[in-house]
């Protein structure tokens, strides 16, 4: 609504603010001269009152819902949207109609349609709609991304890209947690995957022209349950010796614990224990109510010949992602930790080291500088966001279609959009 310059910090209202809001925020705290909280939209009472708490917000900018917030809007240049991925879509739409530009966490929205609503929107009222894929601002796949574009290796001929989400998360998400149904969040491709489709996009720099996929909810079901377990895990028999263990998981290793409020005068143990006893975080894996997959393959055709293998998977005691990318004249592999540049002829090797991005919080600084790409966007319009919208809706197009392909079994081919 207001366009900021380079003299005065860009002004942003948060609507939700959980886990990805406060990582965000904190390049306000860090850099008040560049971005300024303006109001915050959150219908948690405890994440309402630290997130004004910590910006000192008045009352007046601290709504419990989007409607109320937007009956009543704040003067301000844009609108970050963290909340849960079934509201993303209408307060996204209400915040572009109101002439703010946004700043949307992935992914996008429920469906094609949806996405594709966001982009024609903000076409027409002129505003930006920034996606939060932060792989594009990490150190690592920035790296990636310049060797493939140096050219010394040549043109791509085919990526292998693994996803592995790992148990830990796995059984807290997408098992027992937010997005374990797809009716309320997205199929998993979507939810946790949209990430990466983005960056097989941006490496090469090709659109998809024929993709087909397999995949299943395979064990995280009643009938793999094991004999003599229990609906909870705090009262399970077996539960010493289960790796989807939640008594384990939070109690004891305290992971995966972030989003578990403390009300004032409570101690984390005892929100621990009563989410154990009584909440959604506390049950067997094997009786929960989810149902997105736990494990997932793509192929995928560009259309510059360029073939990709892509697979998801639960099952893996680490959390990372490895790429393997063959060229013309070398390759390029890694997994997060290090990275390996070889040619073919000469047997020219290089190795990066990025092992010591693995502690850094905020993913090691990406999305720090995701709200700094998105501040320069809004302070000089001249200045061009790296993962716009329309960028952003290609690769959920993919994830969307994925999952159609998963569902009937046929092979799909996409037509230009």
């Amino acid at each position: 609504m207001n366009v900021s310059t380079d003299a005065e910090p860009v002004t942003i209202i948060a609507i939700g603010a959980g886990n990805r809001t406060n990582k965000y925020l904190e390049y306000a705290a860090r850099h008040p001269e560049r971005l300024k909280l303006a109001g915050v939209v959150e219908i948690n009472e405890i994440r309402r009152r630290t997130t004004a708490e910590r910006f000192g917000l008045e009352p007046e900018r601290c709504f419990t819902d989007y409607d109320s917030f937007f009956e009543n809007p704040l003067p301000a240049d844009a609108v970050l949207i963290a909340t849960p991925e079934n509201e993303h879509f209408e307060p996204c739409m209400k915040a572009i109609e109101a002439g703010y530009d946004v700043l949307l966490e992935k992914p996008i929205a429920q469906t094609l349609s949806e996405c594709c609503r966001i982009e024609e929107a903000a076409r027409r009222k002129g505003v930006i709609v920034g996606v939060c894929h932060v792989l594009r601002y990490h150190p690592y796949f920035i790296r990636i991304k310049e060797i493939v574009d140096s050219g010394e290796l040549g043109e791509i001929i085919s990526i292998s890209h693994l996803v592995a989400v790992g148990l830990d998360r796995t059984t807290h998400g997408f098992v027992r947690g937010m997005w374990r149904r797809e009716e309320i969040t997205n199929p998993m491709l979507i939810s946790k995957c949209c990430h990466d489709i983005d960056f097989l996009l941006w490496l090469t720099e090709a659109r998809c022209r024929k993709l087909s996929s397999f995949g299943s909810l395979r064990w995280f079901r009643a009938e793999n349950a094991p004999a003599q377990s229990a609906a909870r895990c705090i009262d399970c028999s077996v539960e010493k010796q289960c790796p989807y263990s939640a008594v384990d998981l939070y109690y004891n290793r305290r992971d995966w614990i972030s989003n578990f409020d403390i009300p004032a005068g409570a101690t984390l143990d005892e929100v621990i224990l009563r989410e154990l006893r009584s909440g959604d975080y506390g049950r067997c894996v094997f009786r929960c109510d989810n149902d997105v997959v736990d494990h997932q393959i793509v192929s995928m055709e560009m259309d510059n010949d360029v073939t990709i293998s892509f697979s998801m998977d639960a099952f893996t005691l680490g959390d990372q992602r490895e790429t393997h990318i063959r060229l013309t004249h070398g390759e390029i592999d890694g997994d997060e930790r290090t990275l390996r540049v070889r040619k073919f002829r000469g047997g020219e090797e290089r190795v990066y080291d990025f092992s010591g991005l693995l502690e850094k919080p905020f993913h090691a600084g990406a999305d720090l500088l995701l709200i700094e790409d998105f501040v320069d966007t809004l302070s000089r319009r001249e200045h061009r966001f790296r993962t716009a919208i329309a960028n952003s809706v290609e690769s959920h197009r993919i994830c969307f279609e994925a999952e159609r392909s998963r569902l009937t079994g046929q092979t799909v081919t996409l037509e230009e959009r």
